[in-house]
């Protein structure tokens, strides 16, 4: 029989769970090409720690961006290293797989995730919505008439969702997310602190002192960077509300994307809403305070799911085990 594999396709990072053995791939979506001879040298972890760190020759890169597939030959080498490491190079029947997708996503970007996944061995494959993907894993009551509303927040995208009867009532996609907020702290440093860094120390920082709201007593972080003045390393102390600064307006524009679906959400399903509160999931869900922040703009309570980094490879593979339900969801071949 075939193996069904259930696959989170994300900008940042990529997630396999194998029906029976749960999530078994957990990497970067990072591939290192030579380009001296296009060839592939490295995927995932080991390709991540190539990033800035290679001699000319050598590029790492990520195959998506913002959610989409910004180069289809780095794609295939990504979806083949994740099925290998999955279920092995020598299988004699290709896998059934369903990967999650943006809801934005446009018919031509959903045929080269299809013939990316072909390419890379897959048999059977189903491509689902990212927000029902997430409903389903953080079990939300999707199959009912009742209004679930999920925003799921990745590496590239954020997807806000009202949710019922197994599809998509009304949504709003942003193409932001955790790399924007990276980006936006990496501009704050160089231009109100006078500090190069790189995206990993900015993302370290967004780890570890990082908060959508104001703190009277702010975590603080040393921070080693490169000078703009002069070009020499320079190391600073930033603290937690400084960060809060340079992320505000990421945040604001996830806001606004959560205003407008609730404005244009039918009544009786905001009212739903109101009750059950918003579920917030995504490796963005994990940047402190940020639920705090949701309820305090819009009013609706904002709930982080109990595992926002498997909440959308966790509700691919339930949803891969009942596709007579949520066939009507789903694309693919």
């Amino acid at each position: 029989m075939a193996k069904k594999v259930a696959i989170d396709l994300g900008t940042a990072n990529s997630l396999v769970f194998l029906q029976g053995q749960g999530v078994v791939v957990r990497e970067p979506s990072v591939v290192a090409v030579s380009l001296d001879d296009r060839k592939v040298l490295a995927v995932g972890n080991e390709a991540k720690e190539m990033l800035g760190k290679v001699p000319g020759n050598i590029v790492a890169r990520r195959p998506l961006r913002q959610g989409v597939i910004a180069s289809y030959r780095l794609t295939e080498a990504l979806l083949k290293a994740l099925l290998n490491k999955a279920i092995g190079r020598s299988r004699f029947v290709k896998p059934e797989v369903m990967i999650s997708v943006p809801a934005g996503l446009t018919s031509v970007e959903e045929r080269a995730v299809i013939e990316a996944a072909a390419a890379a061995g897959a048999g059977k494959i189903y491509l689902i919505p990212e927000p029902i993907a997430a409903a389903i894993g953080a079990e939300l009551p999707i199959s009912t008439s009742t209004g679930n509303m999920i925003v799921n927040m990745g590496g590239g995208t954020t997807e806000v969702a009202v949710i019922s009867m197994n599809g998509i009532v009304n949504y709003e996609s942003k193409r932001i997310a955790g790399d924007a907020l990276n980006e936006a702290i990496v501009n704050y440093m160089r231009k109100i602190k006078g500090l190069v860094i790189g995206e990993q120390m900015a993302e370290k920082m967004k780890i570890e002192i990082g908060s959508a709201v104001f703190h009277d007593n702010p975590k603080e972080m040393e921070v080693r960077g490169r000078s703009v003045a002069n070009g020499m390393p320079v190391t600073l102390m930033i603290n937690s509300n400084e960060l809060n600064d340079a992320v505000k307006p990421v945040l604001n524009q996830i806001i606004g994307a959560i205003k407008t679906v609730l404005e244009e959400t039918p009544p009786e399903l905001t009212s739903d809403i109101i009750d059950r509160g918003m579920v917030l999931s995504g490796g963005t869900a994990l940047f402190s305070d940020i639920d705090e922040l949701f309820t305090k703009a819009t009013g609706v309570p904002a709930h982080v799911v109990d595992d926002p980094l498997d909440a959308v490879v966790t509700g691919v593979a339930e949803a891969l085990k009942h596709l007579d339900v949520i066939k009507s969801s789903l694309r693919g071949r």
